[in-house]
């Protein structure tokens, strides 16, 4: 299985792909022998009792204090294995519950767009896709149609 330390290492130095120093140079060819040193590293997919779509979303307002953005990711699953994921650093929302909106919306497409890639591969699904968040202004949100037109 791939490691998390690995998928934050990545996503730390791709902050730097259009201006790169020796210094992340250096800590790519770490990763790199890193990965080299556990050839038992490897993603795997396993066939589940269930094979539904779902997502889960998550953003950090304003989490890194030298940059004053918020972090926003989200990963989608094919059963219970992750298919899906992004990670990405955002200028400031207005609030914890927009920037939460915000991903939850980026999710819903990946999950339609990995619904319609399946679809091609004649695999449909009529199953809902369940979306998982742990804000409860954005949960309030979407339960309640009337506050949709607030959020624009």
């Amino acid at each position: 299985m791939i490691t998390p330390e690995i998928t934050f290492a990545v996503g730390v130095l791709s902050r730097f792909m259009h201006q790169p120093r020796e210094t992340h140079w250096l800590v790519a060819m770490r990763v790199l022998s890193y990965i080299k040193s556990c050839p038992g590293k490897r993603l795997v997919y396993r066939k589940h009792s269930h094979v539904r779509i779902s997502g889960y979303f998550d953003s950090g307002y304003v989490g890194d204090p030298g940059d004053r953005k918020s972090t926003t990711g989200y990963c989608t699953f094919f059963g219970e294995n992750m298919v899906t994921w992004r990670s990405k650093k955002k200028d400031v929302s207005r609030s914890s519950a927009e920037a939460e909106y915000r991903v939850m919306v980026h999710t819903a497409c990946e999950m339609v767009w990995l619904k319609n890639l399946l679809i091609e591969l004649s695999f449909r699904q009529s199953r809902p896709m369940p979306m998982h968040c742990d804000n409860q202004s954005t949960i309030y949100i979407v339960q309640n149609p009337v506050f949709h037109d607030q959020t624009h």
